[in-house]
């Protein structure tokens, strides 16, 4: 049986785009980072946003060939090589999950980098799913 539980307790600031904790049971699923990347290898043009959506798009598509949909994210590390370019977009950003994702949010962090794999990649998504 799987089961997620967000946990936000009163005593923490209310978060905004994210859940300070998720208790989960059931079968774990760890989804690879995942950047803007096109099923030809090439990293969408565009810009952060665009390489955000396609990024997450990668990550709910690995998740729904393992059996889980979005609502299964746990957790979500989001490494950032500019910082103040994602958070310059981050309506549309939060936009984009909205229209992907939904209104659930695991347990999340944004962390910057000095770069990526790709080296034209601005953003990576890795996260953990529980079914």
């Amino acid at each position: 049986m799987a089961d997620l539980n967000r946990v936000n307790p009163e005593s923490l600031a209310k978060p905004s785009g994210f859940s300070h904790a998720v208790v989960g049971r059931g079968t774990s699923v760890f989804l690879a980072g995942q950047t803007g990347m096109d099923a030809s290898g090439a990293i969408v043009e565009g810009g952060m946003v665009a390489q955000f959506e396609q990024a997450l798009a990668n990550l709910l598509t690995a998740l729904r060939e393992a059996g889980g949909t979005p609502d299964r994210l746990a957790s979500l590390t989001i490494y950032i090589v500019d910082m103040d370019d994602y958070r310059a977009h981050s309506r549309e950003i939060g936009a984009v999950w909205q229209r992907l994702v939904g209104r659930e949010f695991p347990a999340m962090a944004g962390v910057g980098v000095a770069r990526l794999w790709d080296v034209e990649a601005l953003v990576e998504l890795q996260g953990l799913a529980v079914l």
